[in-house]
């Protein structure tokens, strides 16, 4: 059964009038009038006979957001094991989900040490903590879902693609973009044909200077040796979404980018190596002090006590030890902060995407141009312009959780693939998630080498 035969049998996708508005109502209206194009609403409940057990690897940040699925739909998902050399995370997370203590794992290599004891392993460890855990989970026959970027280089990602392939298991990549309403109707307004033959795409990622800065130049991603380059760890879901919509394999890519701004030569003067001992930190739009301890945002990377007064004493200590309290100018970094890739795919279909860090907003921004017709998108509404009549459809969804809605949908389908043993039920099978990071590893080689690289 393909995914969409299946989506129609349990009432979760809609026909094409309801997609994209009812033909008489386009028939009537007026050439620069915009129609709404309704939202498709559907269940995230898998509605599972017998709930599909899991074993998380990674109870940090992303872990507990998929994690969330198993306490809104307890009749589809149980966790059964916890795995996370660090102690508060492993007990906070065991202990939410009851999880005995013989479950309750360190590092990741304990699972593996005892028999196989569920369905599925949520691996959500850091970049460089991929590869090895879903290997072995892939070995053992458990299915994965594996949070992206799935490994560090070109070659482990093919290592993994074959590895599921020799096992016979389903692994869901995290490109949870596709998942999300928003991206999922951009999709079929471009399958449908209203724009006519596809052109070209132009999409925009502004990741928001405060959000660069805390991950890429402070956080975990700061660094692309330690981690993967931030084309691959931020922008494969952008990728993704691309070799998605045109529906062709990419056969060309060239990239230019650089580190500008972060870097110890843009230092002010008298800028201190840490922001609680800068004499001109008031001034600095970066300030570690002022986005963690004063405004209170981006805290999910510290294990924080409930305690309001405790835990402005712990976010301060976290400011005088840890790289999050380290001045921008002067960390470890060495991801660029602007980032352009042309792409050209098969039948001559071109894209460029740009990751800018330097914003002063987020959401992605797509255009997409057709022999009929256009598209512009920012995450939220879309616009579908007719050439011909200049007639407009306008697409828009208030759906604000995860990742536009896709993190806990990708769960839903994983567990409709696992439950049914049939891949085609996810929206993104492990092929097509290791094709998108290819078109990455490319993209960065040819930023740095200065040359076209062919696929």
């Amino acid at each position: 059964m393909k995914r969409r035969e299946f989506l129609k049998s349990t009432g979760l996708i809609a026909s094409s009038t309801a997609i994209f508005g009812q033909t008489e109502l386009l028939n009537a209206a007026q050439a620069s009038s915009i129609t709404d194009i309704p939202a498709v609403a559907d269940d995230l409940d898998a509605q599972l006979n017998k709930p599909l057990t899991a074993i998380i690897i990674g109870a940090g940040g992303r872990g507990n957001v998929y994690a969330q699925y198993a306490e809104k739909f307890p009749n589809s998902l149980k966790i059964v094991g916890v795995s996370d050399i660090n102690e508060f995370r492993r007990k906070r997370m065991s202990d939410r989900f009851s999880v005995k203590e013989s479950c309750r794992l360190g590092d990741w290599s304990e699972v593996f040490k005892k028999p196989k004891f569920a369905d599925i392993v949520f691996i959500t460890t850091p970049d460089r903590l991929h590869y090895a855990p879903c290997m072995k989970a892939l070995e053992m026959g458990y299915h994965v879902l594996l949070e992206k970027p799935a490994a560090q280089t070109e070659k482990e990602c093919t290592d993994i693609l074959k590895q599921s392939q020799k096992y016979n298991r389903i692994v869901a990549i995290c490109h949870v973009l596709r998942y999300a309403p928003y991206f999922k109707a951009l999709k079929e307004t471009v399958d449908s044909g209203k724009i006519g033959e596809l052109v070209s795409i132009q999409h925009l990622e502004p990741i928001e200077r405060i959000h660069f800065s805390h991950s890429y130049v402070r956080g975990n991603w700061n660094n692309s040796k330690k981690s993967t380059p931030a084309v691959i760890s931020k922008s494969c879901h952008d990728l993704d979404i691309l070799r998605w919509i045109v529906g062709k394999p990419c056969k060309e890519v060239t990239a230019f980018g650089d580190l500008s701004y972060f870097k110890a030569s843009k230092a002010p003067q008298k800028a201190a190596k840490r922001c609680l001992d800068c004499p001109i930190e008031r001034e600095c739009a970066f300030s570690a002090k002022r986005i963690y301890y004063e405004k209170h945002t981006w805290l999910y990377v510290f294990d924080l006590s409930g305690d309001k007064q405790q835990r402005d004493e712990q976010i301060l200590s976290y400011l005088r030890t840890s790289d999050y309290g380290r001045c921008v100018f002067h960390s470890d970094n060495d991801q660029p902060d602007h980032f352009i890739m042309n792409m050209k795919f098969e039948d001559g279909v071109t894209a460029a995407f740009s990751m800018e860090a330097l914003t002063s907003y987020g959401g992605r921004r797509t255009r997409i141009m057709g022999t009929k017709g256009d598209v512009v998108g920012d995450m939220q509404t879309f616009t579908v312009t007719d050439f011909l009549t200049g007639k407009q459809e306008k697409w828009g969804t208030d759906i604000n959780d995860g990742h536009g809605g896709g993190d806990l949908r990708l769960i839903r389908d994983l567990l409709w693939a696992v439950d049914k043993k049939d891949e085609s039920l996810l929206t993104s099978s492990i092929a097509a998630s290791i094709e998108s990071h290819v078109m990455g590893f490319r993209g960065e080689l040819s930023r740095l080498k200065g040359t076209i690289e062919k696929l």
